[in-house]
């Protein structure tokens, strides 16, 4: 993947990925995104693709099912998807950075065996329970609770706006909680509750903005009784050993943002060589070419930027403020060139049938989710020593 760095080309491996779920992008996710987005609906057939290819195993040993690949693997393939349809990419992104990863990373032998084969064949979905409506950004918020009771944890509290976590598919979420008092600051550790548990509660779904195809609800955990050795990690390294996982979501987020980013470039490439206006294609306007040549632009340079930061996570290397610079640079693209596009379209980029109009809808996530802008910002000027 380096090698794309110094020669602008791709390794063989890499670009036969990209173009093989490009493909599946165009053959098998495409003609069902608009349905899925209008009825609020799961895509249960494409995920059973994604499946299929191996994509929720991409970056996991194949002990564990996986693929054997890495982590740039998995942004190469959120990019092609995210061109095409956001809500796709994002449950790829979250079943792995968020339900697979933590207990790759932290799991224990056991845990990993249990859990593992399950995910990264794409058979099971997993999301990870951090945001309350008091504890996003501010983990000192945190008010669900995890109290020892015998040979159990006991859980107390509720979550909002966990990704991946009330389909018919999922089967665990990991959960921050607060397992005790070190000093007056909370000890916040992470859990595993797989979700036949009694008093777990996935609850109604969100009306989201957009997304739409993609699974989010708010949970409630009412005494929920699990055993003490589903503690993933250490005790009281919860939210540490999180934010570890955030950075790696960070660059697979960005991945996702420059999808979406360069599809509003080809679809709007497309669509000003056929609109006819004044008697020749719209793309032959100046005002409309430019636009689309910054749209290019920001494209490329978030591509840039995330390949950067993967290099650098791949290598060993720091790459927290790479990260954080890459998601903010690809989220704010994405959300720049679904609004550029949608004005190319016109009247039409305002019709939900067409992709536009649904990155239109969909991007402004990118700024919030996994990290706002501001928070990257708070980053990267830590990163810099201010």
């Amino acid at each position: 993947m380096t090698d794309y760095l110094s020669t602008g080309s791709l390794p063989e491996e890499y670009r036969q990925l990209a173009l093989t779920v490009r493909d599946f992008a165009q053959q098998v996710v495409a003609p069902v995104s608009a349905k899925h987005d209008a009825d609020h609906s799961f895509p249960y057939e494409v995920v059973a693709g994604m499946a299929d290819m191996g994509l929720f195993g991409l970056p996991f040993p194949e002990e564990f099912g996986g693929m054997g690949g890495d982590y740039f693997a998995l942004c190469l393939a959120l990019e092609e998807l995210g061109k095409v349809d956001q809500s796709v990419a994002i449950t790829l992104e979250a079943g792995v950075s968020l339900g697979a990863m933590p207990i790759y990373r932290f799991g224990n032998d056991d845990q990993r065996a249990e859990w593992l084969p399950q995910l990264t064949s794409g058979q099971a979905l997993a999301g990870f329970g951090l945001t309350e409506p008091d504890a996003g950004s501010d983990a000192g918020g945190t008010r669900t609770t995890a109290v020892e009771d015998g040979d159990s944890w006991v859980i107390n509290g509720s979550k909002q706006f966990i990704t991946n976590s009330g389909t018919d598919i999922t089967r665990l979420v990991t959960v921050t909680a607060v397992t005790g008092n070190n000093g007056g600051k909370k000890e916040i550790s992470t859990i595993l509750v797989p979700t036949s548990t009694p008093g777990f509660v996935a609850e109604p779904a969100y009306n989201k903005v957009g997304w739409n195809a993609s699974d989010t609800h708010p949970l409630s955990f009412t005494d929920v009784r699990v055993p003490r050795e589903n503690l993933l990690g250490e005790r009281g390294r919860g939210y540490a050993n999180f934010l570890r996982i955030l950075d790696e979501g960070r660059i697979a987020i960005a991945a996702l943002a420059v999808g979406a980013a360069q599809g509003c470039v080809d679809e709007s490439v497309r669509y000003a060589g056929e609109r006819q206006a004044f008697g020749q294609a719209i793309g032959r306007n100046q005002a409309i070419a430019f636009k689309i040549a910054r749209m290019e632009a920001r494209a490329h340079t978030a591509r840039t930027a995330y390949y950067d930061a993967a290099a650098l996570m791949l290598a060993g290397k720091p790459f927290k403020k790479q990260a954080s610079i890459a998601k903010m640079v690809a989220s704010e693209a994405a959300m720049d060139n679904a609004r550029d596009a949608t004005q190319i379209f016109g009247g039409n980029g305002f019709m939900n049938e067409y992709v536009v109009s649904r990155h239109y809808r969909d991007s402004k996530i990118l700024e919030i989710g996994e990290g706002t802008t501001e928070v990257q910002l708070m980053l990267i000027a830590r990163e810099l020593g201010l």
